[in-house]
């Protein structure tokens, strides 16, 4: 596991954009194609903004010719919803990438959550590789809420972290929004996995995690460990103000 602190949410942004980057381009060396999966949130939207400004520069744009993008979970709303990850997405960053229809994997989540995770299920197993059975995306990136959960597998539901299925339906503990969610063991067989986080009130959270603390095995983020893969916590000064490690 590697931890990453930075002053601010920009800072952070470029950094992961700058690695990003790095990574993507290693990669289309190496394969045929890429399969990402992103989440929603503030943090990815503003890092979504930075990559999409990114395209205009020769020495700064990434090749997406051979990427595949999912996502990691999704609201059970229209696409132009104000909730939507794919919503988020598509004004953020997709919009100016001039992607393939194919190359697009989005969640319908304005059909009925059961059969769309059935659905999503099938449409991973078609298109992303598997080596020993599981699929393996090649980066997922994750985020944390202030109560620990990540995608959307919330802390009143850890049979997620161990489901049988690659995606479930999860529903919001506060909201009572419905949401389709990939599963921890298809998230744990990624080769990467990076999670950013940002914000003073996850802090305490991210310390039990990291240390861990005695409360750490309540929160879903914890469990998130790769098979055989690499992990990376991309944090905020104020998200990691309660531990000490080098920026």
């Amino acid at each position: 596991m590697a931890l990453f602190s930075f002053s601010t949410p920009g800072e952070l942004a470029d950094a992961i954009c700058e690695i990003f980057r790095d990574h993507i381009a290693e990669l289309n060396r190496q394969k045929g194609q890429i399969n990402l999966a992103f989440s929603g949130g503030t943090t990815p939207a503003l890092f979504f903004r930075k990559l999409a400004a990114n395209q205009e520069y020769p020495d700064k744009k990434t090749d997406w010719s051979r990427i595949h993008i999912f996502w990691v979970d999704e609201r059970c709303v229209p696409p132009g919803h104000r909730d939507s990850n794919y919503g988020m997405a598509w004004n953020s960053l997709l919009s100016v990438l001039n992607l393939n229809k194919h190359q697009v994997h989005r969640i319908h989540g304005e059909d009925d959550p059961q059969e769309e995770a059935l659905r999503y299920e099938n449409e991973i197993r078609q298109v992303v590789q598997k080596p020993k059975g599981m699929p393996v995306f090649d980066w997922i990136f994750l985020g944390m809420g202030e109560d620990g959960h990540t995608a959307s597998i919330f802390p009143d539901r850890p049979d997620l972290l161990e489901s049988p299925r690659l995606c479930e339906v999860s529903q919001h503990p506060g909201s009572g929004q419905f949401r389709i969610t990939l599963t921890g063991p298809v998230i744990s067989h990624s080769r990467r996995i990076s999670f950013l986080v940002t914000g003073e009130n996850k802090s305490r959270v991210i310390r039990q995690i990291i240390k861990p603390g005695p409360e750490a095995k309540r929160f879903p983020a914890f469990h998130i460990i790769p098979v055989n893969g690499d992990l990376d916590w991309y944090l905020d000064s104020s998200a990691a103000n309660l531990l000490n490690i080098k920026k």
